[in-house]
């Protein structure tokens, strides 16, 4: 009796662990296949903003949890051992979904969500709820900058501490490190988690410390970072020795040195003294950046490489950085052009529901990339930045917040 009662148990927990496994891992990539059905049948421009704007919203608040690893079989461990996921890499998820948001006008519904969002991040003082330890959450207090609907001095005592946090993570050859564990490698990701935050920061509270502290990140990683007279971006470079490190032309990474200059420039008062030296950065990336286009209209997880699959959040990031580039006149029709070959691709890979699919996951390491393809907020996002200058398929518009168009191709 004893005996039947032990097989009873131990078939208990396996068809438990069966169970839990089933759920974890078979479930999620069933309801993947069946999200995919359909894709890409949203052709009308207006809807389609409509449709990503409405996921993108309701990601805000239920944000989809991106994994930092590519197992897809018996997850529940990586789950136990806290190697699932990271709040690090959820921060710059919510960080794109926030810009996409607030920047303009948001409606009455997208309003409401971004202020309940924010009042779960921030206390009524301006304080963090969860003070950030890495450098990544700079582009949320980017997003605050933003955030047309608030008073941003408001959220001077967060805003302080991220620029403190900056100012701690200085190496020794005076730019901003990656991780304080690392402290030789200057990463490209970094351009664009610290340098919109730091002209922010420096132009509204008069801090030009700050604004010399992103010229200098931007301008030694095109010194250092950057292919000779190729303006491809490695992955990351050595302070000691000028090694590149990683690949040239990782998309995402394309895509992170894209809007930390494109951002930084745009921010910039005209009579600025970064002002020119940045615009030609910007037309020099810009041309790169063109060059590496695919006929599909979209970039792929390795731009240099046509036989590398697509990548949604290289291709949005770019895009945003040329529809912003097209305000230079030399640059206006052919970065029109480009902007709308991208768009079209996003329409092609977006589910009913709104979510753009085939984003390449995490990167794990320098040189050690994901495999993985699927959704992601912070692509989500930069769509939504996107879409809001985007008038009339039909006609080819490409509009600015102004209604004034500037591209008409």
């Amino acid at each position: 009796m004893s005996l039947l009662i032990s097989v009873c148990i131990v078939l208990g927990i396996v068809i438990l662990v069966g169970t839990v496994i089933f759920l974890l891992d078979v479930v999620p990539l069933f309801r993947q296949w069946l999200s995919r059905i359909y894709i890409g049948r949203q052709q009308d421009t207006l809807a389609w903003s409509r449709l990503i704007r409405r996921k993108g919203l309701t990601w805000l608040h239920h944000t989809p949890v991106m994994k930092i690893t590519d197992q897809t079989r018996i997850t529940v461990l990586d789950r136990l051992k806290g190697q699932y996921s990271n709040p690090t890499l959820q921060d710059w998820q919510h960080a794109a979904l926030l810009l996409g948001l607030a920047e303009g006008e948001p409606d009455d519904a997208e309003r409401t969500g971004i202020h309940r969002f924010l009042n779960s991040c921030f206390h009524s003082d301006g304080r963090w709820r969860t003070k950030p330890v890495h450098v990544d959450s700079a582009i949320v207090a980017y997003s605050l900058f933003r955030t047309s609907s608030i008073e941003i001095t408001s959220y001077r005592p967060a805003l302080d501490d991220m620029y403190d946090l900056i100012q701690d993570h200085i190496g020794s050859d005076g730019t901003v490190q990656y991780r304080k564990r690392m402290a030789d490698y200057r990463y490209v990701d970094t351009i664009g988690f610290i340098c919109p935050f730091l002209i922010s920061y420096g132009l509204t509270f008069n801090k030009p410390n700050a604004i010399d502290l992103a010229i200098k990140q931007i301008s030694a990683y095109i010194q250092y970072g950057m292919q000779a007279n190729k303006w491809i971006p490695c992955h990351a470079y050595d302070v000691r020795t000028f090694d590149p490190l990683g690949i040239y032309g990782w998309g995402r990474g394309m895509g992170w040195f894209a809007i930390g200059l494109i951002d930084s420039w745009e921010l910039l008062p005209q009579n600025h003294t970064y002002k020119l030296k940045l615009q030609q950065y910007v037309v020099d990336y810009a041309r790169s950046i063109m060059a590496c286009q695919q006929p599909n209209g979209n970039w792929n997880w390795t731009v240099t490489r046509c036989e590398s699959r697509p990548d949604s959040s290289a291709t949005a990031m770019l895009c945003w950085f040329l529809i912003k580039a097209a305000a230079i006149p030399e640059l206006f029709v052919s970065c029109g052009a480009s902007v709308s070959k991208g768009i079209t691709y996003l329409k092609s890979v977006t589910r009913r529901d709104g979510a753009i699919e085939f984003s390449q996951g995490d990167t794990k390491d320098i040189g050690h990339y994901s495999t993985l393809f699927g959704i992601m907020p912070f692509t989500q996002g930069f769509a939504i930045r996107l879409s809001k200058f985007v008038k009339d398929e039909g006609l080819k518009e490409i509009i600015y917040e102004d209604n004034s168009v500037y591209a008409n191709v």
